[in-house]
């Protein structure tokens, strides 16, 4: 880990940016940077990780392209898929009809799912996939969990995936990095706000002679915080992986799946 990327001043946060992050080029490389085949595999541990029956009703939440509830539709299940950006939303309906495919998209803040009739419930199962977990506030995490809850059957199962979290993200935060996906160039430049525990990052995207440069906040959770945030939202966590292959997780693997069944 780069010390210079972690001893930073603390500047303000700005609580509300992902409410205009995704759209232009910030979204065309969401879309190149998952293939089908990932997508599968991922639907793949997500029918087996919440026991779906045949045709259950199932949250998506900050579905982004709809990616993983398109696939779901195509197995036979009723996803709904919620998210706050209107152009993701828009995109995902597209794909929708295009396939032929029933699946629910509507607009909601995380932070107010009880607010947003689609996500009434009850659902036979709910995740967050697509490493969104952490954009909002310890505080806002909470109300967003206990809404996660609230939508779903009692014994019902609730999937979340992130990069994150301390042990995941501490041992490899650089301060600045280069990507290459599909025809973009992608450049991440990390600032650690030591105060708040939370992850700030100016994002580059360049295609051609397009170019987009937009700043996102992530908060950062120990696994143990995050359990009992689950906890205290009434979930049990069942699972602790680092792999949809359901290799358990370990310090230092970069990407966290936890399963927690709703009590």
């Amino acid at each position: 880990m780069n010390d210079s990327s972690v001893v930073r001043a603390a500047d303000p946060i700005d609580p509300r940016w992902f409410e205009t992050f995704f759209s232009g080029l910030a979204l065309d490389l969401w879309r190149a940077a998952a293939t089908p085949e990932q997508t599968r595999v991922e639907v793949d541990f997500l029918a087996k990780a919440l026991l779906l029956p045949p045709g259950a009703r199932v949250l998506d939440i900050a579905c982004g392209l709809g990616r993983h509830s398109l696939e779901l539709a195509a197995r036979g299940h009723r996803p709904t898929g919620v998210d706050f950006s209107r152009e993701a939303l828009e995109q995902a309906r597209a794909a929708a009809a295009a396939r032929r495919l029933t699946v629910e998209f509507a607009s909601a803040d995380l932070r107010e799912l009880a607010a947003c009739p689609a996500a009434a419930g009850p659902f036979d199962g709910a995740f967050t996939l697509g490493n969104s977990f952490g954009y909002v506030d310890p505080a806002a995490t909470r109300t967003y969990l206990a809404g996660v809850a609230r939508a779903l059957k009692p014994g019902a199962r609730f999937v979340l995936d992130s990069g994150y979290v301390a042990e995941s993200l501490l041992p490899h935060l650089r301060e600045r990095e280069w990507l290459a996906i599909g025809d973009f160039l992608f450049l991440e430049e990390n600032r650690y706000l030591v105060e708040q525990g939370c992850v700030e990052t100016t994002y580059t995207f360049l295609r051609g002679e397009q170019r987009q440069t937009r700043k996102g906040y992530q908060w950062v959770f120990m696994l143990r915080e995050l359990r009992e945030l689950l906890h205290a939202a009434g979930f049990d966590v069942e699972q602790q992986l680092q792999s949809t292959d359901g290799t358990p997780y370990a310090w230092g693997a970069r990407y966290l799946l936890l399963v927690a069944r709703r009590r």
